[in-house]
């Protein structure tokens, strides 16, 4: 489809015709006079005139003016084609992972489907890379967490440099208590520098909060006003005691309070069942974002234009060529 972004520019067009209220250009000459005037007229058999004389473009001049000031103009206006309409997906949602690195993630207590035992991390990780298969179209983030939370991987569409990073975690890296709560803060502003309105954190713990400064649940008040799902799975032993006790009633109200849901995983196949019921909660969401290519055709008026004027001009000196060969081979 053909379209001029600036049609306003047309107007100018109108531009040459105020030339014609405007006096004539006049320029004054030097003239010789001969006491044989007269002969001199008699000779050239062309009668004397007296005045301003208005010197006249030829009709190829004027055409090549008009011509030109039509596709200035034209090129002014910035005519454009615009393509069939192109739709484009991106991701719909953030989804940020929180883990838990303290050193009780270092308990075996898990079996892969192999039957190999491993401990509760290497368990999060087989899981996890699952999870980011399963979430194709959403941009994942990374926090660990234990005496104070970090960011591991900021949200990116990219999940294989995602699942890498998630691969270097190690336990104890991040300190050996829980910041439960300040996780959830660390959380709360990274999806304040997203622009995705769609907002889901996973938090995964087998401990309580031993050392936050913000309470985790008031965290949870802040990240229910921002819109922000908490999905919280516990993966520790419910009957542990001391610090490494689970703190189940909090983790139940974390997710209460933002909408999100609330799991335990005591072994493998539940911690899987637990991401499969979030994927299932939280299925895959796109934006789509529809838009039409513009190619600017600007050029064309201003090589018709340029191309006529150097033709003319070549014809111009080609004839004068003419003449002057004529007149010497005579």
């Amino acid at each position: 489809m053909f379209e001029l972004a600036h049609p306003w520019a047309l107007a100018l067009l109108a531009l040459p015709l105020l030339m014609r209220l405007l006096p004539a250009y006049k320029e004054s000459r030097d003239s010789v006079r001969v006491p044989f005037f007269d002969k001199l007229v008699a000779l050239s058999e062309r009668r004397p005139e007296t005045g301003a004389m208005v010197l006249q473009r030829d009709r190829a001049q004027q055409f090549l003016v008009s011509f030109t000031w039509l596709c200035l103009v034209v090129a002014a206006a910035k005519p454009q084609w615009i393509g069939q309409p192109l739709e484009q997906q991106k991701s719909g949602r953030d989804l940020m992972i929180a883990v838990d690195l303290s050193g009780s993630m270092e308990t075996r207590d898990f079996t892969l489907p192999d039957g190999t035992s491993v401990d509760r991390l290497e368990a999060v990780k087989y899981v996890l890379a699952r999870l980011a298969d399963q979430h194709a179209s959403d941009r994942l983030g990374l926090i660990v967490f234990g005496n104070a939370p970090y960011l591991q991987s900021p949200f990116t569409d990219d999940h294989a440099v995602w699942a890498q990073l998630l691969a270097d975690t190690q336990i104890g890296m991040a300190g050996q208590s829980t910041a439960f709560g300040d996780a959830i803060g660390l959380a709360i502003k990274l999806f304040r520098e997203s622009n995705s309105d769609n907002r889901v954190l996973i938090m995964l713990t087998d401990g309580n909060d031993t050392g936050s400064m913000v309470p985790p649940v008031d965290a949870a008040k802040v990240a229910a006003s921002e819109a922000i799902r908490i999905y919280t799975i516990a993966i520790g032993d419910p009957a542990s005691v001391g610090e490494e006790a689970l703190d189940i009633d909090t983790l139940q109200r974390i997710s209460e309070i933002t909408g999100g849901r609330y799991f335990q995983a005591l072994d493998q196949q539940e911690l899987l069942r637990a991401y499969r019921t979030v994927g299932e909660l939280e299925p895959e969401l796109y934006e789509t974002i529809s838009f039409r290519p513009r190619q600017s055709l600007h050029w064309v008026p201003v090589s018709a234009a340029m191309s006529l004027y150097l033709l003319y001009h070549a014809l111009g000196a080609w004839r004068s060529w003419r003449r002057e060969a004529a007149a010497n081979a005579s």
